[in-house]
């Protein structure tokens, strides 16, 4: 169950989604069948600027992607990273998220574990997980 801080923190993610943030989604991809592309596509509908992270994605629904965070950010400035990648490259892509100081993330169900969360929260980050971003929008 989460506790007190998991709703103040969704509370926040939730106010700053009402702004029309720029979102990083680390795990974009072409594939129609799978979450990256499903959340991609309905961020875009919803009319968020959203910006494929991919380093295997030259582009992802036409638009282009980029090989990860630095290069993302460099080009426009993200308000939130949502994460839909498997909980081992999350953690990784994390560490680069802290060194970029991107600190607002949303960790998709399936993209986190106990280990994300203890480093989340060991690190500072501002996050939602387990729970969908395209349910809360």
């Amino acid at each position: 169950m989460p506790n007190g801080d998991y709703y103040i923190q969704m509370d926040s993610l939730l106010e700053l989604l009402r702004h029309q943030p720029v979102i990083g989604l680390v795990g974009a991809t072409n594939s129609t069948t799978k979450y990256g592309n499903i959340i991609y596509r309905d961020l875009l509908r919803k009319g968020f600027q959203v910006l494929p992270i991919n380093p295997r994605a030259e582009t992802v629904d036409g638009y282009p992607a980029y090989k990860g965070l630095s290069e993302a950010n460099a080009h426009t400035a993200i308000d939130l990273l949502v994460y839909v990648i498997p909980p081992k490259y999350t953690q990784k892509s994390l560490e680069q998220a802290l060194a970029l100081n991107l600190k607002r993330v949303w960790i998709q169900p399936g993209a986190g574990d106990a280990e994300v969360r203890s480093y989340l929260e060991e690190n500072g980050f501002e996050y939602v997980i387990d729970d969908c971003v395209m349910v809360k929008t």
